[in-house]
């Protein structure tokens, strides 16, 4: 008699179970008509700004374009675009330092910082809208990380970019402190080149680093991304995310800068604000190409020298005289 099977031995069970890795920075899937609502919501409120900000350039009803282009082209026009142009190449390598960048180059040229701030963040009310739309379009934005940094970052650039107004009468103290901070920013990105930060950031910290960031961006004319993305970053956070929502965000706090400071000190230096767009919108598709190829790290040491020598020649400018 053959030995028959035991059809009661139960085998044993095989776990099928698959353990998927939850992505935190990865903006959580919601219902298809808020995700349309939103986009369509800061897709609005992008152009509207940008038509507003258009519709308040000065041009006579008797003047005919090249009248007009005759009158506002100048030499100091093509120094602007240059400004722009050089501002738009790092920012499009590295994903920030525009407005440092370009508030340097103007300071340089003798103007204001109130006036170079304010020129700056207008510009960047068309770049960053620009930037913030395809990033967008992309879905490289967290809303959630994006809201956390939007209300503070704008109070912060409201309340930097008011003090600066108010204190415009006293240009010989705030250059050099601009020139001052400039610098340390400088000396920051060449040591984030050899050594980045790598200490985590706690979540309760991103209100009062987006309000510290908006107010150092208004009141310097820059430093909302190499603050704010150089830290979220170091601190754990996607740079995909971080740099999407970062940039879309930029674009309000740019506005409101813009804002306080043409309430504040009226809107006189369309002439800076239309060669610092032009240059940078000439530059962008350069820009993109060329970050591919680029060592960033190489990259990162030159615009940090850069910007110590120069906010170094102007201390020594301000504090001589």
């Amino acid at each position: 008699m053959l030995p028959s099977n035991n059809t009661n031995q139960s085998e044993p069970e095989v776990n099928t179970t698959v353990i998927v890795p939850v992505d935190l920075e990865t903006p959580a899937k919601t219902g298809k008509p808020r995700n349309i609502l939103f986009h369509f919501g800061v897709v609005g409120i992008v152009l509207a700004t940008i038509l507003i900000f258009m519709g308040q350039v000065p041009v006579q009803d008797s003047a005919t374009v090249y009248d007009w282009l005759a009158q506002n082209t100048t030499s100091e026009f093509f120094l602007y675009m240059l400004g722009g142009f050089i501002a738009q190449m790092v920012d499009g390598a590295l994903g920030m330092a525009y407005g440092l960048t370009s508030t340097t180059f103007l300071l340089t040229l003798g103007i204001s910082p109130a006036a170079a701030s304010a020129s700056v963040h207008a510009s960047e009310v068309f770049t960053s809208g620009a930037s913030g739309l395809m990033h967008l379009k992309l879905k490289n934005v967290n809303r959630k990380l994006f809201a956390s940094l939007l209300i503070p970052g704008v109070i912060g650039a409201g309340l930097g970019a008011y003090i600066l107004s108010e204190l415009e009468s006293y240009n010989y103290i705030i250059k050099p402190l601009v020139a001052s901070y400039t610098l340390v920013l400088g000396a920051l990105i060449i040591i984030k080149a050899f050594r980045p930060n790598r200490s985590k950031l706690k979540e309760k910290l991103i209100a009062p680093l987006a309000v510290f960031g908006g107010f150092m961006d208004s009141v310097g004319g820059g430093g909302w991304g190499p603050i704010v993305s150089s830290t979220l970053i170091a601190g754990g956070h996607s740079p995909r995310f971080t740099i999407g929502s970062v940039n879309l965000a930029e674009f309000f706090i740019a506005l409101a800068s813009s804002i306080t400071f043409f309430t504040m000190i009226g809107i006189h230096h369309w002439q800076i604000i239309a060669g610092l767009i032009l240059g940078g919108v000439i530059a962008a598709p350069i820009a993109a190409n060329l970050s591919k190829n680029l060592p960033v790290k190489g990259l990162m040491i030159l615009v940090g020298i850069l910007v110590i020598l120069v906010s170094s020649r102007i201390l020594y400018m301000a504090l001589g005289s």
